[in-house]
């Protein structure tokens, strides 16, 4: 009894005697599901893949470097950081829902949650990148971030913002962001690759202490995040909302990676009984809450700054229904919320694998189209260059599929060297009889 009290506030099912949590061990270990075929996956069956992303990454970012040689050196940054941006999304989003699912200690995604620790974890790649967009924005004087640029004589609003916008606390805002993503992430994952071969309990109930202290510094460090890199492309334009914009996409794209990702493993054989249709079904109520919450809070921003209507508020818009930019406007209203909206309430879409794998691919492609929506419009604006508009596209697309190549073929590296589920997670047993009722 005293040992089940020295465990609160952790769940009573964790404070089990040394026998009965190893009979527990025992039990699920006997479980035909849990054989190590099922539960690994070789690094020569995913060895292929991750070189052919590896390469076509590679390409991108080469085509990139050409363009910003042939078309435009800020068109193509522009096009790479669309790239970055949207990785970012990717493994911050998996953040996210592993802090939570820690914190709530909830059990049925527990054999989803190694894939989004795998790629939680590789968070180290967008943040390299991000450093490369910076130390270019600051070495060059602003190129997209044209608060860096102070050589056009005195700005008030600029003089009024330096506190906060000047280059030498900008990077070091970064290396703290940097700091919190890559310890958070790899910490935890470094736990459950422990409990894996340990068993030992306390490292769940220490994973659920960090990640009660991890959500605020999540928070935190994505909103300023996003201020630094996304809204600040215009220096004029504030926005409250723009932190829980960026992460409406954070959550998003990170379901739909871990849809995918789940998918394919399930398509190799993998995780057979272990990740069934209930879990996918539950899986899909999250990306269909997504998809609300970013038209809530996309809607909500719009008409909050229509209603106000103050010039540094609305010229954001008017930049974006503009210029040739009309088309998107209206691509990001169907395409991202009616549409996805009207496939995802319906049930068979979600406790169907191959539909919601192909809904996750296409709810990636409109979060790069978001954020297409906000870096692309700011590269030509008050500038003396034109936007080649179509016959530039194929910059644009080299700076995405060259981030995401290189993105995705680190995942897939990293998913083999370890189990493919927390194999000794305390609510395992749970998860394993997961149903959904609703």
């Amino acid at each position: 009894m005293s040992q089940i009290a020295a465990n609160k506030p952790a769940p009573d099912i964790t404070g089990m005697q040394e026998a009965d949590w190893q009979a527990r061990l025992d039990k699920i270990a006997s479980d035909p599901r849990m054989n190590e075929d099922n539960t690994t996956i070789s690094a020569a069956s995913v060895r292929k893949a991750a070189m052919l992303m590896l390469i076509i990454g590679a390409v991108g970012i080469l085509v990139t470097l050409i363009g910003a040689v042939s078309i435009n050196f800020r068109h193509a940054l522009g096009a790479f950081e669309v790239g970055v941006f949207t990785a970012l999304a990717i493994s911050l989003g998996s953040l996210f829902w592993i802090l939570v699912f820690h914190s709530l200690n909830a059990s049925w995604p527990i054999t989803l949650r190694r894939q989004f620790e795998n790629i939680a974890s590789t968070i180290w790649v967008p943040v390299i990148m991000i450093v490369i967009v910076a130390l270019i924005e600051v070495t060059q004087g602003g190129v997209l971030l044209t608060w860096l640029d102070r050589s056009g004589g005195y700005n008030h609003l600029l003089d009024v913002k330096a506190p906060y916008l000047n280059a030498p606390f900008f990077m070091v805002r970064i290396l703290i962001y940097a700091m919190i993503w890559i310890g958070i992430s790899h910490i935890l994952l470094k736990w459950s690759r422990k409990s894996d071969e340990t068993g030992d309990r306390t490292l769940g109930r220490k994973a659920r202490f960090l990640s009660g202290a991890g959500i605020p510094l999540f928070a935190l460090s994505t909103a300023f995040a996003s201020f630094d890199f996304l809204m600040s492309l215009d220096y004029r334009f504030f926005s409250t909302m723009w932190g829980v914009y960026y992460f409406a996409s954070c959550g998003l794209a990170s379901l739909s990676a871990v849809a995918i990702v789940a998918t394919l493993l399930r398509k190799a054989g993998k995780l057979d009984g272990l990740v069934t249709e209930e879990h996918f079904h539950d899986l899909g109520k999250l990306i269909f809450a997504f998809v609300v919450f970013w038209a809530y809070i996309s809607f909500s921003q719009y008409f909050l700054i229509w209603y106000s209507n103050i010039p540094e508020e609305t010229m954001w818009y008017i930049s974006r229904q503009q210029h040739g930019w009309q088309w998107l406007f209206v691509t990001m209203t169907i395409g991202h919320f009616a549409l996805p909206f009207l496939l995802l309430i319906w049930r068979k879409t979600k406790r169907t694998t191959m539909l919601l794998c192909g809904m996750g691919i296409y709810l990636l492609v409109m979060v790069v189209l978001d954020m297409v929506w906000i870096i692309r419009p700011m590269v030509y604006l008050n500038t003396t260059a034109t936007d080649p508009g179509l016959a530039g596209i194929w910059l644009d697309i080299a700076g995405v599929v060259g981030v995401l190549g290189i993105f995705g073929g680190v995942v897939a590296l990293k998913i083999p060297k370890s189990p493919l589920l927390p194999l000794k997670d305390p609510m395992l047993h749970e998860c394993l009889h997961h149903k959904n009722y609703v």
